[in-house]
């Protein structure tokens, strides 16, 4: 058989989309396909197992605990034996692939306890860690569940457990935290939030899949405010440290290193954003390990301070949200950064949070910026 070269293999992007019961991941897969086969690629797309599973005759939901172990164990094995061998596919095709999975195989540890997890994948000879590496980027699309209530239904999966109703929501919403918390850590993991008009959600995908792709994308603003936070944030939201460290590079180009920290978890990455035209940008982002990170941090700009801040994350009434504490020279500067809503969107402040200022757009509050000494 003839094999490609490692250059061609590395044409080959490998996406989870994933997120909460009813979030809109079947049109969302309809979507990708269409638009990127139009623009050349080769896109496969790998079934959602536990649901083959279930139409097999796997109970999720079953007390025996033997039979739900070796279920799951299958479930996680026939989910990474199917991307591999679609991976080989894609390795013989002459043009450019995406191999798009309907959830991937840490989605599968938001239905179990650690423990289990753990076991599981230790039978299986792998890490959550090395199950992480094996994406590109992934995807949360926020269940309808969260903020979108009205487009709520059940309808869509006759063997979904959660059901319309109230106690049916709120067990959607905690299930969408579980799977974002699943994927905690990974580099380019990004939360599609609900919009009044579900075409934003879709574009917003097509968005981030064409970045992970390294095509240029226009300049949009996230909305920022600079806040005081006035109450306890939710139990759940998600802490991390981030240090961030601008390197010297070309003039029309922003160069940095950052280090993200949950507890003892890190992630490495170097990111480059580069103006393509006036209006588009092109930003590459790649996971590095920690010698090279510390390698390349004597490259660092001599004008520029490291940006250390503690991140929060959350989702409110369907929109996601960071809240960045500033720490050393920034001492008191905190910034809560919106992801995905739109100029014209209402903003759903959460009420444990007072916005004193918007900044969205204004350069003095770029982090590139607010480093400079």
């Amino acid at each position: 058989m003839h094999m490609k070269s490692k250059t061609a293999m590395n044409d080959i992007k490998k996406i989870v989309l994933t997120g909460g019961p009813c979030a809109g991941k079947t049109t969302a897969l309809v979507r990708i396909i269409e638009h990127f086969s139009s623009l050349g690629y080769k896109v496969f797309t790998i079934p959602e197992v536990p649901t083959l599973f279930t139409q097999a005759g796997m109970n999720y939901l079953t007390k025996n605990k033997a039979f739900f172990y070796e279920g799951e164990k299958a479930t996680l094995e026939i989910q990474l034996a199917l991307e591999d061998k679609f991976l080989l596919m894609a390795e013989q095709c002459n043009k450019p692939g995406i191999i798009v999975c309907d959830r991937g195989a840490l989605d599968i540890s938001a239905y179990m306890s650690p423990e289990t997890w753990e076991d599981i994948t230790r039978a299986v000879g792998t890490t959550p860690v090395k199950l992480r590496e094996r994406y590109d980027a992934v995807l949360h699309l926020v269940s309808a569940a969260d903020g979108a209530e009205q487009f709520y239904t059940t309808a869509n999966n006759a063997s979904r457990v959660e059901q319309m109703n109230e106690e049916g929501l709120r067990i959607a919403r905690l299930l969408d935290k579980k799977v974002i918390h699943a994927w905690t850590g990974h580099p380019h993991l990004r939360v599609i939030n609900n919009h009044d008009d579900f075409e934003t959600k879709m574009h917003r995908v097509i968005k981030e899949i064409s970045n992970v792709l390294g095509l240029p994308q226009p300049i949009e603003e996230e909305r920022k405010f600079i806040v005081k936070i006035t109450g306890p944030l939710p139990d759940d939201c998600i802490e991390s440290e981030i240090t961030q460290t601008y390197l010297q590079g070309y003039p029309d180009a922003e160069e940095r290193l950052r280090k993200r920290s949950w507890g003892r978890k890190q992630v490495f990455v170097h990111t480059t954003k580069k103006k393509t035209t006036d209006n588009e940008q092109l930003m590459t982002e790649r996971q590095i390990n920690q010698h090279l990170y510390e390698l390349m941090l004597p490259l660092a700009d001599p004008k520029r301070n490291t940006i250390h801040k503690l991140r929060r994350s959350f989702i409110y009434k369907g929109q996601f949200f960071e809240i960045d504490t500033y720490l050393d020279e920034l001492d008191g500067l905190v910034i809560l950064e919106t992801k995905g809503i739109t100029q014209r969107e209402e903003l759903k402040v959460p009420p444990f949070l007072c916005i004193e200022k918007e900044v969205t757009g204004n350069k003095d509050y770029y982090n590139y910026n607010l480093a400079k000494k």
